[in-house]
């Protein structure tokens, strides 16, 4: 007998979402190479990268804010949302400042989490859908 528990829904798609965020923007940054140029499909790909550890990091540090029970948690949560925040502009302001054409490649590489968010939610209802029939 396993001693494990088992784990829910939500926290299995809030593992996949990173992971899948980083593979569509991998697998889509060949095209951007092939059919722009390389430090465009490589802006792409960095985009859906850091839009993925974003993602990870954000999960991992509310999921500890949250779970503490302490008093000052929601504070707590509140500024190092800011901060990352603040990061995210800091890393958008330098690849203007240094590579402006190449920002819309990192923006839509960035993006990649919405799709990705949008299917897990679909694949969600679909589940519930069954465990309803």
């Amino acid at each position: 007998m396993s001693t494990e528990k088992p784990v829910a829904l939500e926290e299995r798609i809030l593992r996949r979402v990173p992971l899948e965020t980083a593979a569509l923007s991998a697998v889509l940054a060949l095209p951007a190479a092939l059919l722009f140029d390389l430090p465009t499909g490589l802006f792409f790909l960095a985009g859906g990268v850091f839009s993925a550890l974003g993602f990870a990091w954000l999960k991992q540090s509310l999921t500890r804010f949250l779970s503490s029970g302490r008093k000052g948690a929601v504070r707590s949560g509140i500024v190092f949302y800011a901060l990352r925040l603040v990061l995210i502009c800091a890393v958008f302001f330098f690849i203007i400042l240094l590579y402006p054409k190449k920002i819309f490649a990192f923006v839509a590489g960035f993006s990649m989490v919405v799709p990705v968010s949008l299917a897990e939610g679909v694949r969600a209802l679909l589940l519930m859908r069954t465990w309803k029939d």
